[in-house]
């Protein structure tokens, strides 16, 4: 019962990650590239408010973060504008990948199968921008070369791990099996958010949120 129970919730927790992919707003783009660095409250007052409050709240997100949040931020949507757009040129952003690339930075390794074969551990970057590996570039990526990826990130004393696999015809999909055994996933993303992507005083910013101009 137990073991059913666990599957259930593991179920519940994907069709939650995939929904929330398949809802990112495609007509506002910069809601939908800081969609996964946004903390819930932060992501319910941004839908309620009026044009003119989210240009103000887009303001205000910045300047309640330290500036090299923000400089991170930009080094990785860049990377991700380079790495990922065969998926989806007019919005690489709104991939599965990108989403754990802007959320997590890069892995500390990634590796590939091909042909059911699992025959590549990337080495580490020296690219600079960002930590762990560098993706490499994908500009001219064979989408019908590897048929899975599996990205590594350290958390505490454990790993987590991404597990993605190939879309025809040219998309790469968070598979249901990353979220079985990795417990800790939840922890990893929340706590980038709280270190990589920090408020400085939340009380304040929450403050200064609460009187934006609300859609009625």
């Amino acid at each position: 019962m137990k073991s059913k129970l666990s599957l259930f919730v593991l179920a519940l927790i994907f069709l939650a990650v995939a929904c929330g992919m398949n809802s990112l707003p495609s007509r506002d783009s910069w809601y939908a590239q800081h969609y996964f660095i946004m903390h819930d409250y932060e992501q319910n007052t941004y839908r309620q408010l009026t044009s003119a409050g989210r240009l103000e709240f887009q303001k205000l997100f910045w300047e309640a973060r330290q500036p090299v949040a923000k400089q991170e931020f930009d080094n990785r949507l860049l990377a991700i504008q380079r790495l990922f757009k065969t998926e989806n040129r007019n919005q690489p952003w709104n991939t599965d990948r990108a989403r754990v690339y802007l959320l997590n930075g890069s892995p500390v390794s990634i590796d590939y199968r091909q042909n059911n074969d699992w025959v590549t551990t990337m080495s580490p970057s020296s690219s600079g921008v960002s930590r762990g590996v560098d993706v490499n570039d994908r500009t001219n990526e064979d989408i019908q070369a590897n048929t899975a990826e599996i990205w590594v990130y350290p958390y505490d004393k454990y790993f987590i791990y991404y597990i993605f696999t190939f879309s025809s015809p040219s998309s790469w999909k968070l598979d249901p099996a990353t979220f079985q055994n990795n417990r800790y996933l939840q922890n990893l993303e929340e706590l980038n958010k709280d270190l990589t992507f920090a408020v400085i005083d939340e009380e304040a910013y929450k403050a200064k949120l609460a009187v934006l101009p609300h859609s009625k």
